[in-house]
């Protein structure tokens, strides 16, 4: 069991391991569309590459859902076939967005030696998410 204070500290030297490992300025919230990221986690049960929808206008948010719905099969086909759709995903604090993710389970952000194949794993397929952005953003964001 680790104190918070040891466990904020493997958090934080784990996320300046993973960037100084793979130094990418990534697009994450600079999408250019309101409440649309992409976004990294890991905890101590697994790690996660996903895109978020977070609008508060639910309309808005079934739209751009359905926007990338129709390019659900190429996602998964040419970028990221594990990807997994949920278009009512709750966070832990109990908020309800969309999300497109692809997950690795048995990590712990706790286990240093689970961090390498988690660096790897985030790295690669967020790389996947923003080439699919780029190449499909005109639809996503028109």
């Amino acid at each position: 069991m680790f104190s918070k204070e040891a466990s904020r500290k493997l958090r934080e030297d784990f996320w300046v391991s993973f960037g100084k490992s793979f130094p990418t300025k990534w697009i994450l919230y600079n999408t250019k569309v309101k409440d649309f990221a992409f976004k990294f986690h890991f905890d101590t049960k697994m790690a996660i590459v996903s895109l978020d929808l977070d609008h508060h206008d639910l309309e808005k948010r079934i739209e751009l859902w359905e926007r990338l719905l129709s390019l659900k099969s190429i996602l998964k086909e040419e970028y990221l076939p594990d990807a997994i759709f949920n278009d009512s995903y709750i966070l832990e604090n109990q908020k309800e967005i969309s999300r497109i993710y692809v997950d690795l389970e048995g990590g712990s952000i706790h286990n240093k030696d689970s961090w390498q194949k988690t660096m790897v794993f985030l790295n690669e397929n967020m790389l996947q998410f923003e080439a699919f952005f780029e190449e499909y953003q005109d639809i996503l964001i028109s």
